[in-house]
């Protein structure tokens, strides 16, 4: 059985508890497959495992996937270092913002434009630092890492990712389709849920060499 390598903050912990008891359908599984022997093959090599999670505007859905990714590494303590970019700069929507809120973790924010917000997931780690930008800003790896393409638009019109030694589809559904509705935060928090349950699958499949 694996146990935690961090100190969650207590609700965060809650929500994870809450994500890994969730049922990954078979459909699924074979679509996070691919990213499992990915992050299998850089752990058995002792390579730096980098992941950058992609869609159009780096808002919603890449940003969810980011930050529970990032979550879910630290969490089984295997070294990882996740990030996000789209291909066109928005903002970090303030309605995901408040979805991961609600799910525990402890953010703050710096600026107006764009701001940069930072997330907390422990009191022990270093935040997860979350804004739109492309998925080649500096802030991001350059090179020998895999693109992880969370959204159909940016997978279909970004066929070629430069410096991604791997290139992986993990869409899903955009939660923007329900803003300024009553099921809007309901949603947003699904969504969240959904991708935290599928990050921390993937990370409890790998087998460290240690």
């Amino acid at each position: 059985m694996q146990t935690s390598k961090i100190m969650l903050l207590p609700e965060l912990n809650l929500t994870v508890e809450q994500a890994k008891a969730l049922s990954i359908p078979v459909v699924r599984r074979e679509v996070l497959q691919v990213l499992i022997d990915y992050v299998q093959s850089k752990v058995d090599a002792g390579e730096d495992l980098v992941l950058n999670f992609i869609c159009t505007h780096n808002s919603r859905r890449s940003q969810f996937s980011q930050i529970w990714a990032q979550t879910a590494s630290d969490y089984f303590g295997i070294p990882a270092a996740c990030y996000s970019g789209g291909v066109e700069v928005t903002a970090f929507n303030e309605r995901a913002v408040g979805s991961i809120k609600r799910a525990g973790f402890r953010v703050t924010k710096k600026g107006e434009v764009n701001p940069k917000y930072f997330v907390f997931h422990s009191d022990d780690a270093e935040p997860i630092v979350a804004f739109s930008k492309l998925f080649d800003d500096p802030i991001n790896r350059a090179n020998r890492f895999a693109a992880v393409m969370t959204c159909a638009h940016a997978d279909e019109n970004c066929p070629f990712i430069p410096g991604a030694e791997s290139r992986i589809p993990v869409r899903y559904e955009d939660p923007k389709a329900f803003d300024d509705t009553a099921e809007e935060a309901s949603k947003y928090d699904e969504r969240s849920l959904q991708i935290a349950a599928e990050m921390f699958y993937v990370f409890s499949q790998i087998r460290s060499t240690k």
